[in-house]
């Protein structure tokens, strides 16, 4: 056998390969600090006066890097710094400062790029290129999105953020983003993780695996976990013990998925706001087994009819959700005061229909609302506007007879819908389709038509998600319903 022998020069070679691939000693990990149990803890940062630790760590797979902000003011300021700390074989070195004027540092799957943002409004995005050891200066990308905040990668080459969609629930939205050669769009997660409020900021796993968000207390940090279908489950708060304050900044869950890291305090002028961190891999499994809460998918759109004609509704079954996946949602109504319903309006619960003869003019305003086996309730409201025959005739230039144009079903709807009219008499008639500008898009049908009760089906594939009017035209006569697409 051939003898190998090492010279000096190569054996230094393999001893400083060796040093840099050792792991840090468990009691070395996370600067050397006691790691938390199910109680957050503050996690010490230094910070200059007048400043504060805040918004979402990074810290690199092998743990020897951790980035971080200090934080001069909110909203907008200047002053903000990143720092860092670094592990190497003589200990911990830092915090050492790595950009001014910036914050909210994230890094790439490769750990090559660092994603960060500057302290304007509305949001801006950058990047950082790691060349050997050193970052270059951060440069200004997604100069096409109005608010871009808290870039994110996944393993599986997904890049999500929090944006202004089109359309969009909030004031921003929770997004996937999208690649097309030049271009880069959003499209919003939409409800229930997006909210009518402002989503800013979040954190989702490598893995995709779970998804968390910062939403207004009482609720604070939330969890939700992927669906089949694609979209993701009815948000869990992660409960009291860390949701203490305030407010609910800049989560971050470690590689292994055993911590979590945010920003908290109590105090409106920040004297007291600190970086906690949790242990959460147990939580956040039990979460996933315990009961979701049904949730409000599509709203009811309000509904019109006449005194003296047979009025009914059914909503779609897609109304809402209960992500248990049970299908047993039941459902009941009342008025949104909790009164019963007028007499001579009657609800279904097993088909989900409201019907009956009004017999006054009134608006009634209804709430519905759905229970599921652990007798979590959702709940939607409409307004049934109850109006005099004679004024639609005037407003709406309907004949005396009962010409009728239903409310399309269903509705909301992707992409198709059933829309229903009695015609009393023969005759041509047209339905048209308008913008909420009056301007017309398309014309549905126009034909001639015996009297009689009719159904046609619309698709809505060449329309983008909107309100929109339909209307059917006949001889000294046309009614006018709303409908609503939803892609």
């Amino acid at each position: 056998m051939k003898k190998i022998v090492l010279s000096n020069l190569q054996m230094l070679f393999v001893f400083v390969l060796t040093l840099s691939a050792q792991q840090i000693p468990q009691d070395s990990l996370y600067l050397g600090q006691i790691p938390p149990g199910n109680t957050p803890k503050i996690f010490s940062l230094p910070v200059n006066s007048g400043s504060f630790a805040a918004e979402r760590i990074a810290i690199s797979n092998d743990s020897k890097e951790i980035y971080f902000t200090t934080i001069h003011g909110y909203y907008p300021t200047t002053g903000d710094t990143i720092k860092y700390y670094i592990y190497t074989v003589n200990g911990w070195t830092g915090p050492c400062n790595l950009f001014n004027d910036f914050l909210a540092p994230g890094l790439s799957v490769t750990e090559d790029t660092m994603y960060l943002q500057n302290n304007a409004i509305p949001y801006q995005t950058f990047y950082s290129a790691r060349i050997g050891k050193n970052w270059t200066y951060p440069q200004r990308i997604l100069l096409g999105l109005n608010s871009a905040h808290y870039l994110q990668a996944t393993n599986n080459n997904n890049y999500y953020i929090s944006s202004i969609s089109a359309p969009t629930i909030g004031a921003s939205d929770w997004c996937r983003m999208k690649f097309e050669r030049t271009d880069t769009s959003v499209s919003s997660l939409n409800s229930p993780i997006s909210t009518t409020g402002d989503n800013l900021d979040f954190y989702i796993s490598r893995d995709e695996s779970f998804l968390i968000t910062t939403h207004p207390q009482p609720a604070g940090l939330c969890i939700s976990y992927p669906k089949d279908d694609g979209g993701w489950t009815n948000p869990k708060s992660l409960g009291p013990n860390i949701n203490f304050g305030l407010a609910m900044w800049g989560p971050y869950v470690t590689s292994d998925k055993k911590y979590m890291f945010y920003t908290t305090g109590t105090k409106a002028d920040y004297s007291d706001t600190y970086v906690y961190w949790v242990r959460v891999d147990s939580l956040f499994e039990s979460l996933k087994h315990t009961n979701f809460a049904p949730y409000l998918k599509y709203k009811i759109p309000d509904q019109t009819d006449s005194v003296g004609f047979e009025f009914k509704y059914t909503f779609p079954d897609t109304t809402f959700i209960d992500d248990d996946g049970t299908n047993t949602l039941t459902y009941s109504a009342t008025l949104n005061n909790g009164s019963p319903l007028p007499t001579w309006l009657s609800f279904d619960s097993s088909t989900r229909t409201f019907f009956g003869t009004p017999t006054t003019l009134r608006n009634y305003f209804i709430k519905v609302f759905a229970t599921d086996t652990s007798k979590t309730k959702a709940f939607a409201t409409f307004t049934l506007k109850i109006k005099n025959p004679v004024t639609e005739i005037i407003d709406d230039q309907q004949s005396l007879k009962d010409f009728k144009l239903y409310q399309n079903y269903p509705n909301p709807f992707n992409p198709s819908t059933n829309i229903e009219f009695f015609i009393p008499a023969i005759g041509r008639y047209k339905l048209c389709l308008y913008n909420l500008l009056g301007q017309q898009l398309d014309v549905v049908f126009d034909q001639e038509y015996s009297s009689g009760h009719y159904s046609v089906k619309f698709n809505a594939d060449h329309l983008s998600s909107g309100a929109y009017l339909y209307r059917l035209i006949g001889d000294k006569a046309a009614i006018t319903q709303k409908m609503i697409v939803l892609h």
